[in-house]
């Protein structure tokens, strides 16, 4: 009789331990089935992503070329001082034997040539084989020249960066102008969100192919609309042929081709704000400004950060509208990072250096990515 509740639980105890035993025998294999369901996009992944970075960043301390009878040399970080090598020089203007400014026919002072300094030059051994990045008028009439290594790259550096410091607020604004606008009750206002979403699914390619239909300097779209509106008084421009309208060019059809994607992100963000809020602002007299200043900003922040980090990524990224409209010009004003890792990469057979610019833009963007990341954590 004393024994019977103890043989009862041991009992119970053995009878749910089956039970215990199956849950964690489903549970192993639900996480094996996991597993396995996602081992094809695992295996994708470490192929074309994880892998190559890795040779990337070997390949980038090397001087290996695609087709050499060279063999692979290990370099250091020769690759990296190639491309980012910058040197400022000040150049005096040329004087006669009196002291006096020599001027030329414009009645400008004249400078020694830049040769004199960059071509095996003892006193400038660290200016040796540099070419002219930009130059400014300095004060007393001393000329001021930034020199560089490699002036392709630093152009592309350059054009990426302003590329993306347009881009990225243009494009989140306009997309966030664009979501106030259709997040209204109104019939038929799927119809605008579709039309604005449309250029989205279209391929970039075909719609740099489309814009430089568009952008054509003789008989362009845009040419005769500009025309039609200024009654003849608009001159035609070549807007993908002139260094100076050649990259605003490409700014505005980016913008105009990824604004719907943005659109749908700021759109969901509106969608989770409480309607009462806008109710009871209402009901206090508050203004659409203070709607939006009070209301509809702070519940949109997280969703601000997240279309800025996108736009961000996607403008470092640069290339099929380089490639497709300018490949590059007129004269290096459209060049970008991924424009020039992949030409150097597969079209002038430097394997080496395409991979230096990769690692570099790679910790570009992780440098970028990571301070807007502590900056929004910080106003939080």
């Amino acid at each position: 009789m004393i024994l019977a509740p103890a043989l009862r639980r041991a009992g119970d105890s053995s009878r749910r331990m089956p039970n215990y035993t199956n849950k964690k025998v489903l549970g192993r294999r639900q996480n094996l089935s996991g597993w396995l369901m996602a081992s094809p996009a695992i295996l994708l992944i470490v192929m074309f992503l994880i892998l190559p970075f890795f040779m990337a960043f070997g390949l980038a301390f090397t001087n290996q070329r695609l087709v050499s009878p060279n063999p692979t040399e290990f370099v250091g970080i020769r690759n990296f001082e190639r491309m980012l090598g910058l040197n400022v020089l000040l150049v005096q203007p040329e004087r006669n034997d009196q002291g006096s400014l020599i001027l030329d026919q414009q009645g400008q002072p004249t400078y020694p040539r830049l040769r004199k300094f960059t071509r095996n030059n003892p006193e400038y051994p660290h200016l040796n084989r540099k070419r002219e990045w930009m130059s400014w008028q300095w004060f007393g009439n001393q000329r001021l020249y930034l020199l560089a290594s490699d002036v392709v790259f630093m152009k592309a550096l350059a054009n990426t960066v302003f590329f993306v410091i347009v881009v990225c607020p243009v494009q989140a604004g306009l997309a966030l102008l664009l979501a106030l606008l259709i997040n209204q009750p109104l019939r038929g206002i799927n119809i605008f969100r579709t039309i604005y979403f449309t250029p989205v699914v279209i391929s970039m390619v075909i719609v740099a192919i489309l814009w430089r239909f568009i952008y054509d300097g003789e008989n362009g779209l845009l040419n005769h609309l500009l025309g039609s509106l200024s009654l003849g008084l608009f001159e035609p421009v070549d807007w993908l042929g002139n260094k100076d309208t050649a990259l605003p060019a490409i700014m505005g059809m980016s913008v105009w081709q990824g604004v719907g994607f943005h659109m749908v992100i700021w759109l969901s963000g509106l969608q989770t704000i409480p309607h009462a809020l806008y109710e009871a602002a209402d009901i206090d007299g508050a203004s659409k400004w203070q709607k939006f200043r009070y209301i509809t900003w702070p519940g949109l922040r997280n969703t601000a950060v997240l279309v800025m980090v996108i736009i961000t990524m996607q403008a470092f990224t640069l290339y099929p509208q380089v490639q497709v409209m300018t490949r590059g010009g007129p004269l290096d004003s459209t060049q970008s990072l991924v424009f020039q890792m992949v030409q150097r990469g597969y079209e002038k057979q430097d394997i080496a250096g395409g991979s230096a610019i990769s690692v570099f833009l790679f910790l570009f963007v992780l440098i970028i990515s990571l301070t807007q990341r502590y900056l929004s954590q910080r106003q939080n």
